[in-house]
C-alpha cells in the first residue's frame, strides 16, 4: 500500500548462497516506488565480499554492525547530525 513508510536499510552480499544480491535490489526498489514520504530513506548497502552471514574477518564484521547502528541512530534523530 503506498503511503509514508519507515526508513529502511536493506543489506545484501554478493556471495550469499541462498539469496541472491539483487533481490535487495528489488525489494528496495518497490519500497521506494510504494514510498510518498520525501523525507523518508531507503539505502540499499551491498557487501562485495560477504555472503549470507555476513562478514567472517572480526574488523569487518564490527565495521558492519557499526554502519547499522549508525543508522539506526541517524533515523531516531540521535546521531546529531541536522536533518536535511
Amino acid at each position: 500500500a503506498a503511503g509514508p513508510k519507515p526508513e529502511v536499510l536493506v543489506t545484501s552480499g554478493l556471495h550469499d548462497p541462498r539469496v541472491a544480491y539483487w533481490e535487495g535490489a528489488k525489494y528496495a526498489a518497490r519500497l521506494r516506488e510504494a514510498n510518498t514520504s520525501a523525507d523518508t530513506r531507503v539505502l540499499l548497502k551491498t557487501d562485495l565480499a560477504a555472503g549470507h552471514f555476513s562478514a567472517t574477518d572480526r574488523y569487518h564484521y564490527f565495521k558492519e554492525r557499526s554502519y547499522e547502528h549508525a543508522f539506526i541512530l541517524d533515523s531516531l534523530g540521535l546521531s546529531g547530525r541536522a536533518r536535511r
